[in-house]
């Protein structure tokens, strides 16, 4: 009925169904690309072994034991760096995890409105601006920005895996600072550093940046890594970002000293309780609210201090001490990632591990870097085959040594990933069009018919005589709206108007027809002021009918359009549906076009009527 919002739930089941019907199609793709490249890989290690058998080549599967003069031959080189090592692997798979939260059923419509719009809250309108351009591409394109987002950040994870080192694990690294920053950016609105009351606790600066300074150290030179130097600087910057936090922590007039259950660290453990979780921690989250709110001022200068001290000692690039504040500073972060964050990834709409976890494995990183030289783990390293041979044969079985050639097959599978989430995302990002699932989970999927179209015989904008007999041969839109409506009518003529430019030279084969649903205000001059006031007045296959009110009531009764007299006397309450009727005359679709309450939905209910056009006009 019109003026009656839908809104749309995150369960809807249609949306959550094409979501994981999209996920499963673009799994298989790439398991077939995964197979694909697994046999590969055998074909060749096949190949090569049978080849170096004959030439009686000694041969071990991973090349670390092969030594001598002739092809295979291995030296010994210092291993990657401990510190970054541990960063690319844990890194990696945290942004798998990552991806695999993005699968869950409330992300494609629960991501803006769970996610990205609390954390803009409070923010300056410029940041508004920029978090609802993204938005925008997301609401417009709920299932394929979600599923892109899955694979992009699987990728990423994959890519880190996979390359352990050279120009392409550097790659890699970038490619953890490019997303990282667009999740930053648009899916944390900037990290929430622009809104008032920012806390350290609350996850402040937000934890994908701290992804990003780990994608860039890990996109640096290995030769950055050699000696303790980047290790000192990093643990040092962890440092710094603690004493700020301190700092912050401390600063009077922002709530953080008070206590009662209205303080800020309670209110938000008071809230995550309520989270779906197991009872054990929702039990832990209430008994830390209870205490807070009665020790809040106590509560806030523990946080103060360990930040400061922790901040310290990691700032003095003295190892032991250096060693300490990290050690220290793991029980802080697990306790407030616990009591606090919940984990991060709870309630079906967590999209990663919050920024306690990633900040201890920045600060992991730093240390071993600090604390481990690389010169002292050997690795073997394939010698070049320039240098033992000639023979160019040698040198190409050579490089197909099993274990570059795994790495090789990984990263190769790593950016069929990505390409699966970049190209769907790109394609989005360009198409101002919402998909018309938008549409089908407000109103239902259209109902494909088959019926002969109820007749009509009314007048158009003009006062001229319209009939549907009169416009056999003509593909007919048609829908029933109020004139003096001022809510849902006008969306849903600038809809049907949409639809006519997108249908482009099509257009000329169809009528975009509406009737007056409104039994007081029905003439002909309110239905042309109307269509002056939208703009429909000089479009030529645009008509808007009108009649006597018997005229008017047979043909409701006939669309079954139910048609209500609001209280006030002026605009009604009916039903809002469109029906799209062949050439011949027959009923082919029926659907609902409710506008919804945000301008995706309309331009969702543009695509989703121009599609249902065009699959008649082709019959």
């Amino acid at each position: 009925m019109g003026g009656m919002s839908h809104p749309l739930q995150v369960n809807n089941p249609l949306v959550v169904s094409a979501f994981h019907t999209a996920l499963v199609h673009q799994f298989l793709l790439l398991l077939a690309v995964g197979v694909a490249l697994a046999l590969a890989w055998n074909v060749a290690f096949s190949v090569q072994h049978r080849r170096l058998q004959r030439a009686d080549s000694p041969v071990a599967g991973s090349g670390a034991a092969r030594a001598g003069t002739g092809p295979g031959a291995v030296a010994m080189r210092a291993a990657e760096p401990a510190g970054r090592r541990f960063l690319r692997i844990a890194f990696g798979l945290v942004w798998i995890l990552d991806g695999l939260l993005q699968a869950q059923s409330a992300m494609p419509l629960g991501m803006p409105t769970g996610v990205v719009r609390p954390a803009a809250v409070g923010s300056p309108g410029w940041v508004h601006d920029v978090v609802n351009a993204g938005l925008t591409i997301w609401a417009n394109h709920p299932v394929q920005a979600a599923a892109s987002v899955v694979w992009i950040q699987i990728a990423v994870g994959l890519a880190l895996l996979a390359a352990p080192r050279g120009r392409w694990s550097r790659v890699a690294g970038a490619g953890s600072v490019a997303w990282g920053l667009i999740v930053w950016v648009f899916g944390e609105a900037f990290g929430s550093i622009f809104a008032p009351g920012l806390q350290w606790a609350f996850g402040a600066p937000g934890a994908a940046i701290i992804y990003v300074v780990a994608g860039g150290l890990l996109a640096l030179p290995e030769r950055s890594w050699r000696g303790p130097r980047l290790g000192r600087l990093v643990t040092a910057g962890v440092g710094v970002f603690f004493l700020g936090m301190a700092l912050l922590q401390a600063w009077p007039g922002r709530g953080t000293w008070q206590g009662g259950t209205s303080a800020p660290l309670s209110a938000m453990a008071t809230t995550m309780a309520k989270t779906s979780q197991p009872h054990v921690l929702s039990s832990w989250l209430s008994a830390f609210a209870a205490f807070d709110a009665a020790h809040g001022w106590g509560v806030n200068l523990f946080l103060v201090i360990a930040l400061a001290l922790v901040g310290a000692a990691l700032c003095t690039g003295r190892r032991r001490i250096v060693l300490a504040g990290a050690a220290a500073a793991v029980p802080l972060c697990l306790a407030v990632w616990v009591l606090l964050q919940d984990l991060g990834f709870l309630g079906g709409e967590g999209t990663d591990p919050n920024s306690m976890v990633p900040t201890l494995l920045l600060l992991g990183g730093g240390v071993l870097a600090l604390l481990r030289a690389p010169s002292e783990v050997k690795e073997p390293v394939f010698v070049s085959v320039r240098a033992v041979a000639a023979a160019p044969a040698a040198r190409r079985w050579e490089l197909l040594d099993p274990a570059v050639l795994a790495r090789a097959a990984g990263f190769t599978l790593a950016v069929a990933v990505g390409l699966v989430g970049v190209v769907p995302m790109a394609a989005a990002s360009t198409n101002p069009n919402a998909d018309p699932i938008v549409t089908e989970a407000v109103n239902g999927s259209p109902n494909l018919t088959n019926e002969p179209a109820p007749a009509f015989s009314l007048v158009d904008q003009s006062g001229k005589p319209v009939s549907l007999a009169g416009l056999r041969g003509k593909t007919v839109a048609l829908t029933f709206l109020d004139p003096v409506c001022t809510s849902d009518c006008p969306l849903i003529a600038q809809s049907f108007h949409r639809a006519d430019r997108m249908l482009g030279a099509q257009a000329s084969q169809v009528e975009f027809v509406a009737i007056v649903a409104n039994p007081i205000y029905r003439s002909v001059p309110t239905v042309d002021a109307f269509d002056r006031q939208e703009g429909l007045q000089d479009v030529r296959n645009w008509l808007y009918l009108t009649g006597s009110l018997q005229e008017l009531t047979r043909a409701w009764n006939a669309y079954g359009i139910e048609v209500d007299i609001s209280p006030a006397g002026a605009m009604v309450a009916h039903s809002e549906t469109a029906f799209v009727i062949d050439a011949r005359g027959r009923i082919r679709a029926v659907l609902g076009v409710n506008p919804g309450t945000t301008s995706a939905a309309g331009s969702s209910m543009t695509a989703l009527l121009a599609n249902q056009i065009r699959a008649v006009l082709a019959r």
